[in-house]
């Protein structure tokens, strides 16, 4: 299934049921009063976030959805029976969004959380809810009310705790295939990866985590450039950032700086978000020459670099448990921060 992280649906709340207007009719009680019964109120549109559900393609193309209306009254005080409910079901992760508006309803982080995003109508009152001691025969009951509608717009923002960022073909898709059970295709040139990728790491005696593989990024890309804004969104949620860098390029310590100069110009918030830097492609000799130099670059912004080879699995592991460790300090220092 192709990743799809944005869609523009259509929901319409079911219609109440109108009020009845009858009166009772036996053979000993000719007048035995009114006896329409309500209708009953229209279904609900809700909108459930399922770990079942990874991307929004499904809803690229499916794009209207409406509830049931309610059923309409009935003699012998017989009630209209509830319009049945539309389940939508998204990905973790999704944000709802009024599209007329641009305001955020909600934004469903958990498995099972769930919204309304439309109400259904009320049902009518039929024409003995009306009856009165003056009044004992009313012949007039209420029509249902209409279900309410809208246009949403659905944003997936991925929720990994480890973000990998990098320029194209700086071997994110192999890291994350080296240390995860994810398996991304991969290939040998630039924008291979065009969609994200998530994956789960399990240490032994550790707490698992998530690392998502997001697209390269390339200079100007908070602007649009490459894939640019299309996948910037999905670092916004990340603990942590591990920079994936090719040790084995020219300049690699330009590499750096220009990814982190793009993710901070696309949110400068996200300057103070732990990172890390992973220095890929050590089984090339360049990358052996270049370590020194890039080392000390990155010292002097302040991240730690961390010598791999994804490729063969050189270091990864340490690195992994190297994660968990700043992952955990990381819970913790959250855990005081509401404390």
């Amino acid at each position: 299934m192709r990743f799809v992280d944005e869609a523009i649906i259509e929901v319409a709340a079911g219609d109440g049921g109108n009020g009845c207007v009858s009166f009772l009719r036996e053979r000993f009680r000719p007048r035995g009063g009114p006896d329409g019964g309500n209708g009953g109120r229209g279904g609900n549109v809700v909108i459930q976030a399922t770990t079942r559900v990874t991307t929004l393609a499904d809803h690229s193309y499916l794009r209207h959805f409406r509830a049931k209306r309610g059923g309409h009254g009935q003699g012998s005080d017989k009630n209209g029976r509830a319009g049945e409910d539309k389940l939508i079901l998204v990905p973790v992760g999704t944000e709802i969004y009024d599209h007329e508006t641009g305001e955020r309803l909600a934004d469903l982080t958990s498995d099972g959380q769930e919204i309304i995003v439309a109400q259904g109508g009320r049902g009518g009152k039929g024409n003995a809810h009306f009856a009165t001691a003056t009044n004992q025969a009313p012949r007039m009951a209420q029509p249902g009310t209409e279900g309410e509608q809208f246009t949403l717009r659905l944003e997936l923002k991925l929720l990994a705790e480890v973000g990998l960022v990098g320029l194209p073909n700086a071997g994110k898709s192999s890291l994350i295939t080296a240390a995860s059970a994810a398996h991304p295709k991969v290939a040998d040139y630039p924008f291979t990866t065009l969609t994200p990728n998530l994956g789960v790491v399990q240490l032994e005696n550790r707490r698992p985590f998530t690392i998502a593989d997001v697209p390269g990024l390339v200079a100007g890309a908070h602007k649009g450039a490459g894939l640019g804004l299309t996948f910037l969104k999905h670092v916004e949620r990340t603990q942590l950032f591990l920079y994936v860098v090719d040790l084995g390029a020219e300049d690699p310590a330009s590499d750096l700086w220009t990814v982190r100069e793009e993710l901070l110009a696309y949110d400068a918030r996200l300057a103070g978000r732990v990172a890390m830097v992973a220095a890929n492609k050590m089984d090339l000799p360049q990358a052996r020459e270049n370590l020194a130099a890039f080392t000390q670059a990155a010292g002097e912004l302040g991240l730690t670099v961390w010598p791999i080879s994804a490729k063969d699995g050189q270091g990864v592991a340490e690195l992994m448990t190297a994660l968990a460790d700043r992952l955990e300090m990381t819970r913790g220092e959250d855990d005081g921060e509401q404390g």
